[in-house]
């Protein structure tokens, strides 16, 4: 009769597909770390500060900013020379506009004078109360994606949030069961 005892410092032989199946979780683990953190920067940062995530429609602000990347702009108490800003060109109006701060006119009363890094002229100046924040970091291309998802965004990242706290939810609770019907390694002596 063979009698199987455990063995100090020895695990059981992996099973047929289990490297693959920890190479597909570690690559699945990853890539939802890198999508909560996307998430994190797109929508929870900018609420955080007070300030907005905004997309970039055109390529005024090239190479620095291209068409579909996403600015974080953030209100600041006063902006200097070569602060990239968003500000509404036209006071009340929602349109808004990402531009580099060349200059700055401190008369009677405060003006910041913009343009885009890729524009020959100045834009018209503005006052500070026009002037919607400073850019404090931005994420390539993941404004395509917003402008996809439309008005919906909030709750496409809720849901996206919620997906994932579920399946990362899952793997923990599927490895430590496995953990235990694994159990420890165990070797089988020749003894009877």
């Amino acid at each position: 009769m063979a009698t199987t005892v455990a063995a100090p410092g020895t695990t059981t032989p992996a099973r047929p597909g289990s490297f693959r199946r920890a190479v597909l979780s570690g690559t699945t683990a990853v890539l939802l770390v890198a999508l909560l953190l996307l998430a994190g920067a797109v929508a929870v940062v900018p609420r955080v500060l007070g300030g907005a995530a905004l997309t970039v429609l055109t390529g005024s602000m090239e190479p620095t900013y291209s068409p579909g990347d996403m600015v974080v702009s953030v209100p600041q108490e006063r902006y200097e020379v070569g602060d990239v800003v968003t500000f509404q060109p036209v006071p009340g109006d929602p349109t808004l506009i990402t531009h580099r701060v060349v200059g700055v006119s401190l008369g009677a009363e405060t003006a910041y004078v913009t343009r885009g890094d890729a524009n020959g002229a100045d834009d018209d100046p503005v006052s500070p109360e026009q002037v919607m924040g400073r850019v404090v970091y931005h994420v390539p291309h993941v404004g395509h994606l917003a402008g996809a998802v439309g008005p919906h965004r909030s709750a496409v990242v809720t849901a996206v949030a919620c997906l994932l706290i579920g399946y990362g939810s899952y793997l923990v609770i599927a490895d430590s069961r496995a953990g235990r019907r694994r159990g420890p390694g165990l070797i089988t002596t020749g003894e009877s």
